[in-house]
């Protein structure tokens, strides 16, 4: 592979001056709401100072965050303890119903823009700072409301009960997924850690089977280096990322069923993979060299492969056509009819993100009114139907802005290395050509020529436009 200069030529300089003209681009593009209306600030603002807050008493508990490097948006603290009959994990998810009421300026703002839009330069949040980075967010050694999800497992990791109260809550420390893994592998993070360790490995096991999927595929990640320069690199996915998503996970498959047993609700479903689809994902996997036994369930299968085999790689980017056709659905009385949410092979709902996505307030509202044995509130019952129609639309804007300013970026990297010739690995063909993906930088990218997947190629660069953020590839 041609090594990555060590200094920015002038040519890169200027396509990285480009990006933030770009970026804004994109944004207008996608009609992101770049800024809060001056009313939306300061109703935002009033209730900052004035929430309502919870009579129960949780303080006590001592309560961490586990979250990326510099996140200010802090929905969600963990605590793990051993029973008895195995083990109590206690998820604190930050309380924006405290702060934001129904069909006031910050609530009607929300339905606007669905969820947080994340860019390399900026996000867009849901709700204005003051609350979503300052008197809403799980800050450490703060006094928080918060919705506290209080989950009894046996001890193989298996759910007895799950119920949600609202009580203040403090957390003790803001912790990165980095420091948690280190500290747990160097015998330092204390009981709590290595519990939440012990289930997050039991709820993975238990994943696979309830016959559900994680895909091991690393991901592209935008960074910004010392000098202000953005980058592209593949960032590993560590173990305690897993383990915080495990928990993540419990908590939302106990509340879609609290929801299905209370009649109403609002999940995340998605139809399984066609028997036609497994087939030919079967023998695309086998085609590439992995094996498959006809009795180990697709899930299972992923989790075989290795990562930084090039033909392992492609056939996870391949198995991402049996995760299709996500989406939300709302309920009053009747159950739907197929309520899974087939990647995790069990009812699910999106309920621990309530800073940074519009349904968690709703589904925490609803579940913690069920388990309290009193009516949902009318706000949330009277809205679950209009859920469904603003999360598709803004996940699919979020998903629009992602791609299109990663693009943006691979163009700005690339574009003083044009003519260069780089070593990749082909992740799919299709009619519209091949895409690769270059380790270094890591670029995805379409490209011209012949090949198949999982076949390493060497591509030379034909173009690199950032105001267009096109990026053309040619297999040599």
């Amino acid at each position: 592979m041609v090594a990555r200069a060590t200094s920015m030529t002038p040519p890169a300089r200027e396509a990285q001056d480009g990006l933030a003209a770009a970026f804004r681009a994109v944004r207008a593009e996608h009609d992101v709401r770049a800024t809060f209306p001056p009313e939306v600030l300061a109703a935002a603002e009033q209730a900052a100072r004035n929430p309502h807050l919870p009579e129960a008493d949780a303080r006590d508990v001592p309560f961490v965050t586990i979250d990326p490097p510099g996140a200010k948006d802090l929905d969600q603290a963990v605590h793990v303890e051993r029973t008895r009959r195995g083990f109590r994990v206690r998820y604190a998810i930050a309380d924006v119903p405290a702060f934001v009421a129904p069909r006031s300026p910050v609530d009607d703002e929300s339905w606007l823009r669905g969820q947080t839009i994340y860019c390399p330069d900026t996000r867009v949040p849901l709700h204005p700072p003051v609350l979503s980075e300052g008197a809403a967010s799980l800050l450490p050694g703060e006094d928080r409301p918060a919705f506290v999800w209080d989950v009894e497992l046996d001890d193989d990791g298996a759910r007895r009960s799950a119920r949600v109260t609202r009580a203040l809550v403090r957390s003790r420390s803001q912790l990165t997924y980095a420091e948690v893994q280190d500290a747990v592998v160097g015998g330092t993070g204390g009981e709590s850690l290595e519990l939440l360790r012990e289930v997050g490995r039991l709820r993975v096991a238990r994943e696979s089977a309830r016959g559900g999927a994680s895909l091991p595929m690393p991901e592209q990640e935008v960074h910004v280096d010392e000098a202000g320069r953005f980058g592209l690199r593949l960032r590993p996915v560590l173990e305690s990322e897993e383990w915080n998503a495990q928990v993540s996970l419990l908590v939302g498959i106990a509340a879609a069923q609290i929801m299905l047993d209370g009649g109403l609700g609002v999940l995340r479903t998605m139809p399984p993979a066609s028997p036609e689809a497994i087939a030919r994902f079967r023998l695309e996997a086998e085609a590439l060299g992995a094996r498959w036994p006809e009795d180990l369930p697709y899930g299972d299968f992923l989790r075989t492969l290795d990562r930084e085999d090039p033909r392992h790689l492609a056939i996870v980017h391949e198995a991402t056509s049996l995760f299709r056709g996500s989406g939300y659905t709302a309920f009053d009385g009747e159950p739907p009819a197929d309520p899974v949410q087939a990647a995790i092979a069990a009812p699910y709902a999106h309920t621990t993100a309530p800073l940074r996505r519009l349904v968690d307030r709703f589904s925490l509202a609803v579940c913690e009114a069920l388990c309290a044995g009193r009516e949902v509130p009318a706000w949330a019952r009277e809205r679950l139907a209009d859920l469904p129609g603003a999360m598709t639309a803004s996940g699919q804007r979020a998903g629009a802005v992602d791609r299109a300013c990663t693009d943006a970026v691979e163009a700005a990297v690339l574009a003083h290395r044009v003519g260069e010739v780089f070593d990749a690995v082909v992740v799919d063909s299709n009619g519209s050509g091949l895409e690769v993906l270059v380790t270094e930088p890591a670029v995805v990218a379409r490209a011209e020529g012949a090949a198949s997947p999982g076949d390493r190629v060497r591509v030379e660069l034909l173009t690199a436009d950032v105001a267009t953020r096109t990026v053309r590839l040619a297999v040599r």
